[in-house]
């Protein structure tokens, strides 16, 4: 009979999951300078876009059903305005924020919450009290994802902490929370990790192709046998892109002489902000445009700035090293002791 009985509130739970439905209305609070514009609900979670309307009289406003509510993010003329969740109710984003129904409460509150614990942290003397309140951030984001580990909440908090597991935590994390297998981010970012991996030190560098303005070029165009060479994958927007590549001018004045090569790769970015930004930093060195998804997919790279340095038979030798440490490895490559 108690089986029975479990079985039958099983099954009343799953078809309560499943009929789930949702009337939604998204009202976005944006300007009239964006009167005329396109804006777009994109699944932060598949990057699909679900609904669109045009700007009037400063607002975007959605109307639609859903079966299960979602992470979102607002889309306008290609620009991000905003990140909430669509949910049965009316949601108002405002000021890249969403609010109005029980799930985008509680990310607002979170948020409150964590610009808190950020001016205590500007305001800590001491590493061991920043540290101290770090580790409250991180136990108050974990708390809320375990809370809501079963609704778009809990996975979005997931996502924010798996970008910093290594294949074993992100393993053990899925096998305690079956639920977030599902996602398509999760699931890119496990065949990013097996990139990575195959394009660590030691690996083979992996060439590719990619056309801009009628002419493809292949990255072998530029890592030439016999020679040491620095791949920089980047972009204009990304400011610790911009911080590196005057590092990289630094390797570049010091050992291009001494047979150092190195490539810019751009990718995600448009081909004219590229050439605005190598014109503004005077990068001297080559770069390929329009590179988009095409390098990250293939060497698994979820971050950028990611710069890698190539030995003259085409083995990686470092990966992922800024600063002082990218010039420590790059010594060491030139001395031959990084094989």
């Amino acid at each position: 009979m108690r089986i029975k009985s479990l079985l039958t509130i099983a099954a009343i739970m799953a078809s309560s999951v499943a009929s789930y439905a949702g009337a939604y209305k998204v009202t976005a609070q944006l300007t009239e300078d964006e009167d005329g514009l396109t804006a777009y609900i994109v699944n932060y979670d598949t990057k699909q876009k679900v609904d669109s309307v045009v700007v009037e009289n400063g607002q975007a406003i959605f109307n639609g059903n859903i079966e299960a509510p979602f992470f979102a993010q607002l889309i306008v003329d290609g620009d991000r305005y905003g990140s909430f969740i669509v949910e049965d109710g009316n949601v108002i984003v405002e000021n890249k924020q969403g609010s109005g129904t029980p799930l985008n409460e509680k990310l607002v509150n979170f948020g409150k919450s964590v610009a808190n614990l950020q001016a205590k942290f500007q305001e800590a003397a001491t590493d061991s009290a920043k540290q101290e309140i770090y580790n409250g951030y991180l136990n108050d984001m974990n708390k809320l994802m375990v809370e809501n580990a079963n609704n778009p909440l809990g996975l979005y908090l997931f996502l924010q902490q798996m970008y910093e597991m290594n294949m074993t935590q992100l393993n053990a994390a899925l096998e305690q929370y079956p639920q977030f297998k599902s996602s398509a981010r999760v699931n890119n970012y496990i065949a990013a990790m097996q990139k990575k991996e195959q394009t660590s030190p030691g690996h083979k560098y992996a060439d590719f192709e990619i056309t801009y303005d009628g002419k493809t070029s292949k990255l072998s165009d530029y890592v030439k046998p016999g020679k040491y060479t620095i791949v920089d994958f980047w972009a204009s927007w990304c400011g610790p892109c911009m911080r590196q590549a005057a590092v990289l001018k630094e390797i570049y004045a010091e050992y291009h002489d001494k047979g150092l090569e190195i490539v810019g790769v751009a990718v995600w970015d448009e081909p004219q902000n590229t050439l605005e930004a190598i014109k503004t930093k005077e990068l001297p060195w080559p770069n390929m445009l329009n590179g988009q998804t095409i390098p990250t997919d293939l060497y698994g790279i979820s971050g950028i700035p990611c710069i890698i340095i190539i030995g003259p038979d085409g083995t990686i030798l470092s990966r992922d090293k800024q600063g002082d440490e990218l010039k420590a490895d790059v010594r060491k490559a030139l001395n031959g002791e990084l094989k």
